[in-house]
């Protein structure tokens, strides 16, 4: 058994394509479909990616549901989008600064050198943890409190 992908529903694929962008992510496939109108966006790490034409080790499938004529995208709740993703990064603590310094909120900052909690625009819990040992604690992240949930 090999793990494929995890599937989000999203409201906005633009931004929440640019927020995993920010993570490191890129696009690595898109399949439209005009019968079901959706599409599928696939994303994955540097350190996911396979071989040429290989599908990458591990995915974020992004599901967009078209909106009806007329009608905003669907906001979806009560775990029909998603509970949260897991990364590993080489410094949390520049993770977390590129993000902060892009807009990005830090729900829960790294203050233990170990483990952040953003979220994607459609409010999906991303955590971060630190590649190997935490980091030394250091600021601005040792004392900065959580903003609201995560």
């Amino acid at each position: 058994m090999r793990y494929l992908h995890t599937m989000i529903r999203v409201t906005d694929p633009d931004a929440t394509i640019r927020f995993f962008n920010l993570l490191g992510l890129s696009e690595v496939r898109r399949m439209e479909n005009q019968a079901g109108r959706f599409t599928l966006i696939f994303l994955a790490a540097p350190e996911d990616m396979a071989g040429p034409g290989e599908r990458a080790h591990a995915e974020v499938e992004l599901t967009y549901n078209w909106p009806t004529d007329g009608q905003e995208a669907e906001r979806y709740t009560g775990g029909r989008n998603f509970g949260h993703l897991a990364y590993r990064v080489d410094n949390i603590y520049q993770t977390c600064q590129r993000l902060m310094d892009a807009g990005v909120t830090i729900n829960r900052p790294p203050r233990d050198g170990n483990m952040a909690f953003v979220r994607t625009p459609d409010l999906i819990s991303v955590e971060l943890l630190q590649a190997g040992d935490p980091l030394p604690p250091a600021e601005p992240w040792s004392s900065m409190p959580n903003t609201g949930e995560w």
